[in-house]
């Protein structure tokens, strides 16, 4: 916790122009990471009085080592919205990615096709569609079970971005923050969390990592 040099109340916390965006995102699910300079150093300054703010709406303030900070609803005030079966698959994979020597040293960048391509040979084809889209039934031709996967992954791509784990770029292009790491959290501590992972998917063991998001977004395909 920190002294808070630049702020001496919560009124001056509410005062500064940064606030109401680190306020809503916050409430919102979406993880403030230090890759992101201004809003990190934002909730590190103000941090001593944001979390006794957000204990009054029943949500903690949630300090990570990785670099980031997100809110863990501990009642119902906000709301919890609980990730899909889809997004907690895609969000291990892309966790994966980001564990890759090769990831980091691209400095976190990645292509939606690796994930598609990581999925597919970890989970098998036509496993891959049926975890992601359990609604759906019947035959379907290989064409249309990939456009199927691939539009199923493009939707959690986009939940998850508005949630602070991936930042979307143009076309193919995705750069991984250091959230992605929560999908890991079931691994910690292993001695090969990469392998460990990689388990994980190809048992599709989602309903294992809990994510709680603050906001007023309910799944109807819950995990968990």
């Amino acid at each position: 916790m920190n002294d808070s040099p630049l702020y001496s109340s919560l009124e001056s916390v509410v005062q500064d122009d940064m606030f109401p965006v680190i306020d809503l995102a916050l409430r919102e699910g979406r993880h403030i990471a230090s890759d992101e300079p201004a809003e990190f150093a934002f909730v590190r300054e103000a941090q001593v009085f944001l979390e006794p703010l957000y204990r009054r709406y029943g949500c903690e303030l949630v300090q990570v080592n990785d670099g980031y900070f997100y809110l863990r609803p501990t009642g119902d005030r906000l709301g919890r919205r609980h990730l899909s079966a889809a997004e907690m698959l895609v969000g291990q994979a892309l966790a994966l990615l980001y564990l890759d020597p090769a990831t980091v040293q691209s400095g976190g960048a990645a292509l939606r096709g690796q994930v598609v391509e990581l999925l597919d040979n970890l989970v098998g084809k036509e496993k891959l569609v049926q975890a992601l889209n359990r609604r759906r039934s019947g035959k379907r031709s290989e064409r249309v079970a990939h456009e199927l996967v691939r539009r199923e992954i493009d939707t959690a791509l986009r939940s998850l971005a508005r949630l602070g784990f991936v930042e979307l770029l143009d076309g193919e292009r995705l750069r991984l923050r250091p959230p992605v790491l929560r999908f890991a959290e079931p691994v910690r501590g292993l001695g090969d969390p990469i392998a460990g992972l990689q388990r994980l998917i190809e048992r599709r063991d989602a309903v294992i990592v809990e994510l709680e998001e603050g906001g007023d977004e309910r799944d109807e395909d819950d995990a968990g």
